[in-house]
């Protein structure tokens, strides 16, 4: 342990790996180092701190929904677990939002073929734009996965093409829910009958 302490006091690592010998690392350096680490060993402490809050705040919210439905027969929120808890004087809000995560199975592939041979049919000019957005809702990422959000958002183009529609109605039905995650927000109204505002817990935003 001693000399596990004496060599880190005697060397530091730097940005390629190799240990430099403290007394050849110009004051400045040393000290930014010592500003930088002591700095995020903060952050990361503060981080865990928050997780921890985090799942305590949704067991709590959690318990208080079961004791609710149980005893209580009231229904808060709307549908996938979405909730809302105010306040008794309605000045402050918890919301829980539960998102899906979603993704497309081999069924997408066929929506693709039917888009591909309605801009093939159509005329160039009419086709173009479409197209334009047909391929960049397709596009993956740099781990090789399409937007979702890309890709259903080509259900709001109003083309009414018997084709078209079948490519839509095929991406609906290749889209797969593959977990979900749920969000816990923190809201404080401003003013008697102001509107409410998130806390910001996004230390950028304080």
């Amino acid at each position: 342990m001693n000399m596990q302490a004496n060599n880190a006091d005697q060397f530091r690592r730097n940005a390629k790996g190799h240990l430099v010998p403290v007394e050849q690392i110009k004051d400045i350096d040393r000290l930014r180092d010592d500003l930088v680490t002591g700095v995020i060993g903060r952050v990361k402490a503060l981080q865990e701190e928050m997780r921890r809050v985090k799942a305590d705040i949704a067991s709590e919210v959690e318990a208080f929904l079961e004791l609710s439905a149980r005893e209580y027969d009231t229904t808060y929120g709307g549908k996938k677990g979405n909730v809302t808890l105010s306040s008794f004087d309605g000045e402050h809000q918890i919301k829980r939002a539960v998102a899906d995560h979603l993704a497309f199975d081999e069924r997408l592939q066929v929506a693709k073929e039917l888009i591909d041979q309605c801009i093939h049919e159509w005329t160039a000019g009419s086709s173009s734009e479409v197209q334009a957005l047909v391929e960049h809702a397709f596009q993956t990422d740099k781990e090789g996965k399409i937007s979702t959000a890309r890709v259903l958002g080509l259900r709001s183009l109003n083309i009414k093409d018997d084709k078209w529609q079948q490519a839509m109605q095929a991406i609906m039905d290749s889209i797969q829910v593959t977990g979900s995650k749920s969000y816990l927000r923190f809201y404080e109204r401003q003013g008697q009958d102001g509107p409410y505002r998130q806390i910001p817990l996004d230390v950028a935003a304080l």
